[in-house]
């Protein structure tokens, strides 16, 4: 019983380890439209982070991935903005650590009683005078008998991209930034790694660029997932 009860608590231990670093991403994914957004496929990619340029390494990396992205969904990229006739921005980024506390009770073991008894006695002889001398021995039994408060902490961010287009024939009329659809991708994790989480997001968009998904969708992906590797340009083992 005692070999049983280590191995639960070594099995506890095992799936509390893997829960607290998951390979699975949750993702939320939100898109919006409007009626025109349809009719405009030839884009040019810019960034839409505060301080970030075209020539920006990051930027080039992820704009790679939407690129992709964009191309499955039967997007063709312009050479240049006179002839394109969408404008896509790209925004990224990471949030602040975020501390989440949690307690649990771990059971104590310890003797609850006692399951038999054994007595052996002996008896010596000397001359005409005779001694017993005897000897119990108690099987305990073992069981729970209360339990110990533990305290865990573990840290998470927000990662999120944002992928938005604007009607270019409109602005190249009258300057004006015509918003014809968004997309906007949220996953809270422990990574902090936003370069490994980047192309999780923009999978989990992928299907949903331009379009109206009409309310939040839950998506969730791992780093194998055919999708993330079409996303990075990788082909799978067969």
């Amino acid at each position: 019983m005692k070999n049983i009860f280590l191995i639960l608590i070594f099995s506890l231990f095992i799936s509390g380890c893997a829960s607290t670093r998951p390979d699975v991403f949750e993702v939320s994914v939100d898109s919006i439209n409007s009626p025109a957004s349809h009719k405009l496929k030839s884009y040019i990619i810019l960034p839409n982070n505060v301080g970030v340029k075209e020539y920006d390494l990051q930027f080039q990396e992820y704009a790679i991935y939407v690129e992709r992205a964009l191309n499955s969904q039967g997007f063709i990229k312009a050479n240049d903005l006179n002839q394109a006739n969408v404008a896509i921005f790209l925004g990224y980024g990471i949030g602040d650590p975020e501390t989440h506390k949690s307690t649990y009770s771990i059971p104590t073991w310890g003797k609850t009683g006692i399951a038999s008894s054994n007595t052996h006695g002996t008896v010596n002889i000397y001359g005409n005078t005779a001694t017993v001398s005897s000897k119990t021995t108690y099987t305990p039994t073992y069981g729970v008998t209360g339990s110990t408060t533990k305290t865990s902490s573990h840290v998470t961010y927000k990662r999120f991209l944002s992928i938005s287009a604007i009607d270019l024939n409109k602005y190249k009329e009258d300057e004006s930034e015509k918003q014809i659809w968004k997309t906007l991708a949220v996953s809270s994790g422990y990574s902090d790694d936003l370069r490994r989480v980047l192309p999780v997001l923009v999978a989990a968009s992928s299907p949903y660029i331009s379009k109206n998904s009409g309310q939040k969708i839950k998506i969730s992906l791992k780093d194998e997932d055919q999708q993330v590797l079409d996303i990075k340009g990788i082909q799978a083992n067969k």
